[in-house]
């Protein structure tokens, strides 16, 4: 496998600030991606200590590694022109490329989306879900395309993305039939965020990305098996495409035969760009059929060995099946807010209202800010608050009086809350928290959290009078009790209470902890948090992340379409194949199997931190459920389970012509004992199992046609 070194080190991928540390903010004089002498040092600090460790264990091609490219920067042409600094901007750009160049690794380095203002000495590369269309600023250089979007990260508010096996199978096609050099998946293998590393702001805890190898590394199939066999028909092509002479040739509006040909060999490429429209096209003397939207490959340039649109590989539903019929048991503890319900005790004091970030140095999601006023005799107030926060929650006196967050996209809200004040001395203790820091777009660092400014006052609206709080003296700390005391790690000095199996729900500001075992096997295991509402969950002190699942997925228009033909979108207009709408966002939460102890009691602790019910929360785990697969006469159909010792317990559906529904869930078409006998015999207690379909499996009473198998693992 050849890999290619993405050093950024800004790499964006939905992380806090692009991956970047906001301890950079603190260096004096730093400007992020810029032509400035502090950034640059840190920047090639950093790219070299990469480099140097690189070379030390011979990983670059030219040591004999797998290192085939080397890329500086990430998608820095996509924001340059919102900097408002064009000359610094290109000045920083090229430096990078000097900078690189300096660190000989022997081989090319490569800048994604750097289309325009793109230096001599890199390649320019592009990403995005279509790049056949796209090339190099200059001749003689590679095509290559860094990063294909096999589906679109989740944020809180969102659906589910799904793009389909036949679009990228159809996008990858057309990419090679237009000259493409190279590939590269993004994501390949979706991932988990976790600790708190997810940035966007609201960016999910799953980065699942709808990826050919999903969350938790099983098949996602069909799309895993359909390009599998695409690139095993590209590869089989590998000298032609790369030494080969090529014409095209249209064949009419939106359709396109690319011929390559090498001495006395050729093959080709047919593509119909038509969305709504099947074509035929005649090649040599032989019509072929062509979907809409779809490229068929052919090795000879006679014999089609792979449309993009036909899939043969197998679909796999996954389930989620409950790892013990046993209910968990609950202890808790409440989180410490005493020492916060003054404005004493404060890591430092200002007279003003400042950023999050920079103030609490992203050592924490949380920083207070608080103060104190003398008031005479007792008064019913308004609590305002204009906030850059993601949430804001309020106490007076101790009394937890509002809680508010903000819109996805929109971080700038108010907290409106009645106050209650006593004669004397009255404290006001706000709490805000972050959910993810920004990580693409210009100036990303520059976009404020916290309470920065304000305004905070107590409105009197009875007296129609006033108290700005604005510029009193506030007392701050970042960070939560119990961060600081690790109860995550469920330390001796821990005080947990029982109460005879009896905790408190829809508490605020608590802490639960539980044990399970690991389940037996080797299934992906996930911990269900239905019922929580927000916080971060631990399991054996490693963390999981943030949950939130009561924070539900929008209806949005995509979700109620799906169709393969077409341009595939993830924003704006003309989204569709979107699931979970009206679900919430994230309820299943990733525990790797590195995480567990075979044998002994596991721990399970939770930090709830709006108030939720654990009584629903259970261990889950993953693996295909139902796998189905469909062939024409003349076609083998190969099922597999996808993982070692998982056999086949029956097999469900032999038809033709299903009617309707989808794998799991078929109905109708025409039963053809014959196949169901065949495959049933070769396939139950098997991993795997491929049976040839033939005409006799329709039989008297079928038409014959596509046969379609179910089977349950």
């Amino acid at each position: 496998m050849y890999a290619i070194l993405r050093i950024g080190p800004y790499i964006c991928g939905e992380w806090n600030y692009g991956g970047l540390p906001a301890w950079l903010r603190d260096i004096p004089g730093m400007q992020f991606r810029l032509h400035n002498k502090p950034f640059e040092n840190e920047m090639e600090t950093f790219t070299t200590l990469i480099i140097n460790k690189m070379k030390d264990a011979k990983m670059f091609a030219g040591q004999g590694g797998p290192i085939i490219l080397a890329q500086i920067e990430n998608e820095y042409g996509n924001i340059m022109g919102g900097l408002n600094n064009n000359e610094s901007a290109s000045e920083y750009i090229h430096w990078c490329a000097d900078m690189a160049n300096k660190q000989n690794v022997g081989v090319p380095w490569i800048m994604c989306q750097q289309d325009d203002d793109v230096p001599h000495n890199v390649v320019n590369t592009c990403n995005g879900f279509y790049c056949h269309d796209w090339f190099p600023n200059r001749t003689g250089i590679p095509k290559i395309w860094t990063e294909n979007w096999t589906g679109w990260f989740k944020a809180w508010d969102k659906p589910d993305f799904h793009r389909s096996a036949e679009d990228i199978a159809f996008a990858v096609a057309m990419f090679f039939q237009k000259r493409g050099s190279l590939q590269n998946y993004y994501m390949y293998h979706g991932g988990t965020n976790f600790g708190r590393s997810s940035g966007g702001p609201y960016i999910t805890t799953s980065y699942d990305y709808d990826a050919p190898l999903d969350e938790y590394g099983n098949l996602r199939q069909p799309k895993y098996g359909h390009l599998k066999e695409l690139h095993s028909v590209l590869k089989s092509m590998e000298k032609i495409l790369v030494h080969g002479a090529y014409v095209d040739k249209n064949h009419g509006v939106n359709v396109t035969v690319t011929k390559y040909t090498l001495g006395s060999n050729s093959a080709c490429f047919v593509n119909n760009r038509f969305d709504n429209k099947d074509v035929n096209v005649t090649l040599d003397g032989i019509t072929h059929f062509l979907p809409a939207w779809s490229v068929s490959i052919l090795p000879d340039c006679k014999t089609v060995a792979f449309n993009s649109a036909k899939i043969k590989t197998q679909t796999s539903v996954m389930v989620k099946k409950p790892a013990s019929s046993a209910k968990l048991k609950w202890s808790w503890m409440p989180e410490n807010l005493k020492p916060f319900m003054t404005d004493e005790r404060g890591s430092f004091r200002k007279s003003e209202l400042l950023e999050q970030i920079a103030t609490a140095t992203d050592q924490s999601d949380y920083l207070w800010y608080r103060t104190s006023l003398y008031h005479k005799g007792k008064g019913r107030y308004k609590l305002y608050v204009n906030t850059t926060g993601h949430e804001l929650y309020a106490f007076v006196n101790g009394k937890l009086v509002g809680q508010r967050h903000s819109a996805n996209g929109d971080f700038v809200f108010q907290l409106e809350s009645p106050a209650e004040l006593y004669h004397g001395k009255n404290y006001i203790s706000l709490l805000s928290a972050t959910v993810g820091l920004k990580n693409y777009g210009p100036l990303f660092e520059k976009m404020p959290a916290g309470i920065v400014g304000g305004p905070v006052k107590l409105l009197n609206a009875a007296k129609g009078t006033e108290i700005d709080l604005s510029h009193s003296s506030w007392s701050y700390k970042a960070g939560l009790a119990g961060e600081f005391r690790q109860v995550h790690l469920d330390k001796p000095s821990s005080e947990w209470h029982s109460h005879n199996g009896t905790i408190p729900i829809n508490r605020p500001f608590t802490w639960y902890k539980t044990t399970f075992q690991a389940p037996a096997g080797e299934d992906t295991v996930v911990v269900d948090l239905l019922g929580l509402n927000k916080g971060v969950a631990w399991v054996n002190g490693n963390n999981l992340g943030r949950y939130w699942p009561t924070y539900t997925a929008a209806e949005m228009g995509g979700c109620h379409r799906c169709d393969y033909r077409g341009e595939f979108q993830a924003e704006g207009d003309g989204q569709k194949c979107l699931t979970g709408c009206g679900e919430p966002a994230q309820r299943f939460y990733h525990v790797p199997r590195s995480f567990l102890r075979a044998g002994e009691p596991n721990k399970l602790i939770l930090f709830e931190e709006a108030g939720g019910d654990p009584s629903e929360v259970g261990l889950r785990t993953v693996a295909a459920g139902a796998i189905c697969a469909s062939a024409e006469p003349g076609d083998a159909v190969t099922l597999s389970c996808g993982q070692h010792g998982k056999t086949m317990s029956s097999v469900d559906v032999a038809s033709f012509g299903v009617a309707r529904g989808q794998c799991g869930a078929y109905e109708g078409g025409c039963e053809s004992k014959a196949a169901l006998k065949a495959f049933a015999a070769a396939c139950v207690g098997k991993e795997s199992c491929t049976v040839p379909v033939t005409a006799a499996f329709a039989g008297a009473g079928c038409a014959s046609g596509v046969l379609t198998v179910q089977a349950t693992c």
